[in-house]
């Protein structure tokens, strides 16, 4: 380590918003790479030779290793120390990217998903408990998450562009080569500014039964829900990993409940404001992730748009996202209580979503989608913003790697079960509207409108879906979220196990040292 590694406790750091420039830059790069591979996939398909049937593997090797080991990472990270495992987490990301793009077969390209899953399982965490840490001051803090939750909602529609352009007009390999330098500029940086705060480290044992029981539930977890979306709900291997992965997480919840170091504190998750806010976030994405899937399936198949295309039409969506994150998340968060920005902003973002369950064949995009993306984007900015923040708040330093992981995990099953489930209703409604209405076509261009109609109304069947979870989340974060407006003296970590909500107006949200 260098000798920038450690700092003395309750000592602002100085490079602290340097450190924010390459943490920021870290999470750029991971939540690009989620949608990057979606829009060079065809093409990738083609030149590997690889199959229908394992496509999906592209997707879903990545997605089980990333969710799998999340929690794992996180508890890496409070025991051997964030910085480290941040350097080593992009470091890792950076080997596997350029075994994906330089990848000859299927084998090499499945395995080197994989690989990006663990490291990115080792970074993320990693990512989200340094800005825990490292900023304690409470408008600081607002300032530092607004960013990163501006980047982690936006990331994902910047990467539908730059991945329409390297594919475009490059090749497919360097949607995994354009992770290289991000990796490189973020581990250096790191490694150069970022300083841990003293005595935050947790140097307990690690809990092998309960990183055994947790990743082998969660990847079943996850695979069930992938294999739900391919194979269907009522496949046996679909039901035996649902009921396998409910076994195995009771366990570890039980075995977590008696050991003395557990993997996963359950005072983290029993704490009232931060299980209203890993469900409320967990649902949030469900909705978000099936939006994505269905309007980029609407841009390029019904309207033609071309993937560059597509993705510039995802901007207003990004403009909402960095506007609510950083001007009106940012800004409120030391004035209103949490509820009060995430309940409205998920019920925002649900209206833009309401906006969107008008599409049809010859929609207009500046009447529907663009005051639908933009709504969804606000939305969205203003809630993730404190959701990120109280995430990680009140909790010891030592825990703040696990805390941290929940955000993730409740964010990567999220997006598993909204591909899956939202899928699935948008295929069923398809199935039926063009069962009812194929009889009536007679020529081969009514029957190919009849197709298209029928795919927009599985799309619009299954957002009616999402606006509905939308308003769940919203409800959710009123109903448990009661942390007050964070304004006067700091709220104590939870770490004693007593697992105490946080009271209306309880004031500043320090991490505690």
């Amino acid at each position: 380590m260098s000798e920038t590694a450690v700092k003395a406790p309750g000592v602002p750091d100085a490079g602290r918003w340097k450190a924010l420039v390459f943490i920021a830059l870290a999470q750029l790069m991971v939540v690009l790479d989620a949608t990057i591979v979606n829009i060079a996939l065809p093409s990738a398909q083609q030149d590997l030779g690889i199959s229908d049937g394992n496509r999906q593997w592209v997707v879903t090797a990545y997605a089980l290793a990333f969710g799998g080991l999340l929690l794992f990472g996180g508890r890496i990270a409070d025991l051997w120390g964030r910085k480290r495992t941040f350097v080593l987490g992009l470091g890792g990301f950076a080997v596997a990217s350029a075994l994906g793009g330089a990848a000859t077969n299927e084998a090499m390209m499945f395995g080197s998903r994989a690989l990006q899953g663990v490291f990115g399982a080792l970074l993320a965490p990693a990512a989200l408990s340094l800005l825990a840490v490292m900023f304690t001051d409470a408008k600081e803090r607002a300032k530092a998450f607004g960013i990163y939750g501006a980047i982690a909602g936006g990331g994902g529609a910047v990467g539908l562009i730059l991945g329409g352009f390297l594919t475009e007009y490059l090749n497919w390999r360097w949607t995994f080569f354009v992770n290289i330098p991000f990796a490189i500029v973020a581990a250096a940086g790191a490694y150069l500014v970022i300083r841990e705060p003293q005595g935050s480290r947790n140097r307990s044992p690690l809990d092998i039964p309960g990183v055994i029981l947790s990743t082998l539930g969660l990847v079943a977890l996850v695979y069930g829900f992938t294999r739900a979306e391919s194979d269907g709900w009522s496949d046996p291997v679909t039901v035996g990993m649902f009921v396998g992965s409910a076994v195995l997480l009771l366990a570890f919840v039980l075995v977590e409940s008696r050991v003395k170091a557990p993997l996963l504190p359950l005072r983290v998750i029993t704490e009232r404001n931060r299980g209203g806010i890993y469900l409320s976030l967990g649902l949030a994405i469900i909705a978000m992730f099936g939006l994505f899937l269905f309007l980029t399936y609407y841009l390029q198949i019904v309207k033609g748009y071309s993937p560059v295309k597509t993705g510039f039409a995802f901007l207003p969506m990004i403009a909402g996202m960095i506007t609510g994150s950083t001007q009106i998340g940012t800004r409120l968060m030391t004035r209103v209580a949490p509820r009060l920005l995430m309940g409205p902003g998920f019920l925002v973002a649900a209206v833009g979503m309401l906006l969107l369950t008008q599409l049809e064949i010859d929609t207009s995009y500046a009447a529907v989608l663009l005051p639908g993306m933009l709504l969804l984007g606000l939305g969205m900015g203003t809630a993730f913003m404190p959701a990120m923040s109280m995430a990680t708040m009140g909790v010891e330093p030592r825990d703040s790697g696990v805390a941290s992981a929940m955000v993730n995990t409740s964010q990567q099953v999220g997006g598993a079960i909204g591909t899956a489930l939202l899928n699935t209703i948008a295929a069923s409604a398809t199935t039926s509207y063009i069962a009812d209405h194929i009889g009536g076509a007679t020529s081969r261009s009514q029957q190919q409108l009849v197709q298209l109609e029928g795919q927009v109304q599985g799309y619009t069947s299954a957002i009616w879906f999402a606006v509905g979870i939308l308003v769940a989340a919203a409800v959710i974060a009123l109903t448990f979220v009661n942390a007050g407006r964070p304004g006067g003296t700091a709220v104590t970590g939870s770490g004693s196990g007593s697992g105490d909500a946080v009271e209306d107006e309880l004031p500043v949200p320090v991490v505690a040292h």
